[in-house]
This record gives C-alpha cells, structure tokens and sequence, in this order.
C-alpha cells in the first residue's frame, strides 16, 4: 500500500502543478479539486490498493455509491465526479493511461436553482433611484449602468482601469476568471456616464497604488466587492425593490435579456465569457414573461 500512496502523492503533486499553472484555475477550485481527489485517492486505496493506472468505471461507481450513502448532495457528487474526469483527462494527456474510466459514466442529473432576475424596469428604477448631485452618485451611476449593460462579473467591475476603455472601437477589454481577457461591446449610455464620471474623478484625490483603477472609493482607492453590493443594496431599497440581489444579479438580468431580446445563446457565451455553453444555457430555462414587469 505504502508504494501505491507514493504513486498517488507524485501524480497528485504534479496534477496540482498543471490545474494551476497550466489550466490556470482559482485557488479556490484548486484546492476543492485536490481535496476531492485526495478523498478519491484513499477510498480507493482502502478498497482496491491500486495506482492511478490502474483506476477501473467500476471503482470509481463504487465510489459515487459510497458519496451517496454518505448523504452527499448531488451538486457536491456533481463536483467530484468533474474532478476526477479533469484528472484522469491528465493522466491521457500524459499518457499514463489509455482510455479513461470515466469514458461512460454520466454525471448525476439534478435540477439547477435558476438565477434571481430583474425586470428591465426594475433595473431602470434601480438606476434612477441614485442621486446623482454628489460625486459617490456620479461614480455608481457610472459603474451600475457599466455592470448591467456589460454582463461583467464585480470582480472584472473592480479590477477595470483606465488603460482597459477603447470607447473610440467601442469596447472595454475586460479580465475574467483564470486571467482571461475578452473584449465587451460598451453602450453609447456607459460611455456618456463614465466620461462624465472620469471628469469629476480628476478634481478627487487618488492613490497613487491606484492612479490607474476606474471606480475609486472617497479615499482614492479601488472598491471592493462587498462596497459593490452595498452600494446595489442601497440603490434597490431606495427604489422600493424588495428582491435579494447582489452584483450577480445584474450579470443574470443582461444574460437573460440579452436572450429575450433575440441574441443567440453563443453570442451570450461570448459577452459573459462562459468557458462552457453549457453554463450559459441555465438562462434558456428562464421565463421570459416574468421579466416584463413594472
């Protein structure tokens, strides 16, 4: 057993090196796929006491089984199952196998939770509601009307700077998960709103660490996430919406009027800057009549 952990542990190592450096995957994801494997790791070499090469379907159906009785739910079963296939897709990638175990074994079907969605009046009164006589107004009508009319995730809204707007070809190059970039059409109304923003921000004080960040706090430093969803809180509740939303909201209600609007699901992919279609699609399941209310 103790020759078959080292296999495991030497494979692992360098499977964490590729998902990092060369997937380029989060952390966060990192280490979720590391410890799923690492579970996967044991329960096989409890059961069977084999390397990775040697992993066969009906381990791994075993193992689905053992997750199951467990109590796990199926969108955490969901997960491991797609950490093992990333996994043993290296181990082709690299040749230590042939085929994969999991060639045939399909994921477990489970019902997504759709998306919290904003009418377009809905986002029409959030926007209105801002006061828009102090600078902070000017600042989040800006970004608000930016976040919405973009998709953008609020990590890719904080992370903007100046060097990121192409307003004269019309598009903002936006950074993405796993440092991704892709070019996002701007509408006329952003454009108007963050150059009358951009005015107001040169007569501020700015750090210098963040001279070149878009959307500035009072004291002349980036935003965080959480400030963002206070600010879109605040917005919500002064315009009488009564919904639990948050920046990803807004991301959700452009995807999904985008859609209603007549765009292809591939262009949507494209704007959000899904890596799989298949995450895109969640909005196809939407209903569109909900989104005309007042």
């Amino acid at each position: 057993m103790a020759e078959n952990s080292r296999r495991w542990a030497e494979i692992s190592r360098r499977y964490r090196t590729y998902i990092k450096l060369e997937k380029r995957l989060s952390a966060n994801t990192v280490e979720s796929y590391m410890r799923d494997l690492e579970q996967f790791a044991h329960f096989v070499l409890r059961m069977w006491d084999v390397p990775p090469r040697k992993v066969e379907s009906q381990m791994i159906e075993r193992y689905m089984a053992w997750l199951y009785d467990r109590g796990c739910e199926k969108s955490s079963q969901a997960r491991a199952l797609s950490g093992l296939k990333s996994f043993f897709n290296y181990l082709l990638l690299t040749d230590a196998i042939e085929s994969s175990p999991l060639e045939f074994i399909e994921m477990p079907k489970f019902s997504r939770r759709l998306p919290d969605v904003l009418s377009t009046a809905e986002i029409d009164r959030i926007l209105a509601a801002i006061d828009r006589t102090t600078p902070k107004g000017v600042r989040d009508d800006a970004m608000l009307e930016l976040l919405y009319s973009c998709g953008l995730r609020v990590s890719e809204l904080i992370s903007l700077r100046l060097c990121d707007l192409f307003f004269g070809e019309g598009y903002i190059r936006v950074i993405g998960k796993g440092d991704k970039q892709r070019l996002v059409p701007v509408s006329s109304t952003a454009v108007r709103l963050i150059e009358y923003y951009l005015d107001q921000r040169a007569s501020l004080p700015v750090d210098e660490h963040h001279a070149d960040t878009l959307f500035l706090n009072n004291k002349g430093k980036g935003l965080t996430r959480v400030m963002v969803f206070h600010i879109i809180r605040e917005c919500a509740k002064a315009a009488g919406i009564t919904k639990k939303i948050s920046p990803h909201t807004f991301r959700h209600s452009f995807a999904t009027h985008l859609l209603a609007g007549g765009a292809s699901i591939r262009q949507v992919q494209e704007m959000l800057g899904h890596e799989s279609i298949l995450t895109t699609e969640i909005y196809t399941h939407l209903d569109r009549e909900s989104l005309r209310g007042s």
